[in-house]
């Protein structure tokens, strides 16, 4: 065993579990890529200042959890904690959004970082695919990128997973509401901290899952009994829009991020069968963090989904997912010229696009075809020094044990005719 070990909460991806990995991300990725999406990557970290202007210095994602660095050059760098903010800042600072087509829609795939106490579910390293659309106000948007959630969990064979959906108002209404939450949180009997967070951000208390907290917060004044007209009819239209698709969810007025820069619609998808940590993934309308960034006012929508996290519901689910094997002919050579030519022609076949691999290590035919096997491929081709001489190769079909020759010359158009 090697020295060194991976930092505590956090997680190495190995084969064979890697492939459910991918899998997952292609299958979040593939609705959005089928419907005007285009694909962006951020750098692992930024400046400091664009997460807490944006995420909120009042989080605890940007107080306490956030990775930072000073360089040699002095500047105060972060791993990223989310992915929202460095999408937005490289869209602004690409001019995408001068480009004529709003809104510029976006999705991703990577790591984030934060630091926090680890448990199942739950890492320090975690992997995400999101998307984005920024530059429109529009209903149909928030729709579709619950639709598209909704479809890629079910496309993965998800079915015990939740949609909890509520509208946090927005610059006209929210300020009268939070007025009245400070009022109200002043008459409770909570620890400094807890004060503190509910001067700058009242509604991350109603986040607050200590259960001594959550007993004083019954009969708090509820967001939705002051929200404008606007917010109102804007709410109405995407609870229709998503109703109209099939897709169920359920009003949760207690529901709010743990980010400062969302408004109006807020989303989150929960899975029972991940005990405390529930949500496998969520996001919500942020009109203003382009203008608390120092871009112009781009009303913007989006949602991330924990990969790590979608991985385990699947396996709380019981669903196992129909991943090919990455090898579909494996190559076995006796003798030095058998492997010259035998190489060749698995060269040759990946050329042709037929995933191949070879014996290497000079391994005897039965160790070279306890590799074949374990490669998971359907066909292994093996040359020996009187096949060679016959100018023929031994194709056997790993699935049914039947074996025979095929012409060395005939192998590529063989192999794609039965791969086919």
């Amino acid at each position: 065993m090697s020295t060194f070990q991976a930092p505590k909460g956090t997680y190495d991806l190995l084969p064979p579990r890697s492939a459910t990995f991918l899998a997952v991300r292609e299958a979040i990725s593939a609705p959005l890529r089928n419907s005007g999406y285009g694909y962006v990557e951020t750098p692992g970290f930024e400046n400091v200042e664009l997460f807490s202007r944006g995420v909120g210095e009042s989080t605890d994602i940007v107080s306490k959890e956030m990775y930072t660095l000073t360089t040699k050059g002095g500047d105060q760098l972060a791993l990223r904690p989310e992915g929202t903010a460095s999408v937005l800042r490289a869209a602004l600072q690409g001019n995408l959004h001068k480009a004529g087509l709003l809104p510029v829609k976006l999705w991703y795939s990577g790591s984030y970082y934060r630091y926090e106490r680890a448990q199942k579910g739950r890492y320090r390293h975690f992997s995400q695919v999101g998307a984005e659309a920024i530059g429109s106000e529009d209903p149909a948007l928030d729709a579709e990128l619950i639709i598209l959630a909704d479809q890629a969990y079910r496309t993965l064979g998800l079915r015990n997973f939740r949609v909890l959906l509520n509208s946090l108002g927005d610059k006209e209404c929210r300020p009268v509401y939070r007025e009245a939450l400070q009022g109200f949180l002043r008459g409770l009997d909570l620890d400094a901290e807890t004060v503190r967070r509910a001067e700058i951000n009242p509604l991350r208390v109603l986040d607050d899952k200590r259960e001594d907290v959550q007993k004083q917060l019954v009969g708090a004044p509820m967001l939705r009994d002051y929200l404008c007209d606007a917010c109102k009819a804007y709410h109405e239209e995407v609870r229709a829009l998503v109703t109209a698709a099939g897709v169920a969810f359920e009003d949760d007025e207690k529901l709010v991020r743990g980010l400062d820069y969302y408004t109006r619609t807020t989303f989150e998808f929960v899975h029972d069968g991940l005990g405390s940590q529930s949500a496998v993934g969520g996001g919500g309308r942020y009109d203003g963090l382009s203008e608390m960034i120092g871009g112009p006012s781009l009303p913007s929508v989006g949602w991330a989904l924990g990969v790590d996290r979608t991985v385990l519901a699947l396996e709380a689910e019981g669903v196992t997912l129909d991943i090919p094997a990455a090898t579909s002919v494996f190559g076995v050579a006796l003798g030095e010229e058998a492997r010259r030519v035998l190489f060749g022609k698995v060269t040759e076949l990946r050329r042709a696009g037929v995933a191949a691999d070879f014996a290497f290590g000079g391994k005897g035919l039965k160790g070279a075809m306890k590799d074949a096997n374990r490669s998971g491929a359907r066909f292994a081709a093996v040359l020996g020094e009187r096949d060679l001489a016959e100018g023929v190769v031994q194709l056997k079909d790993m699935q049914s044990g039947e074996q025979g020759p095929v012409a060395l010359t005939d192998l590529v158009d063989v192999l794609r005719s039965r791969l086919a």
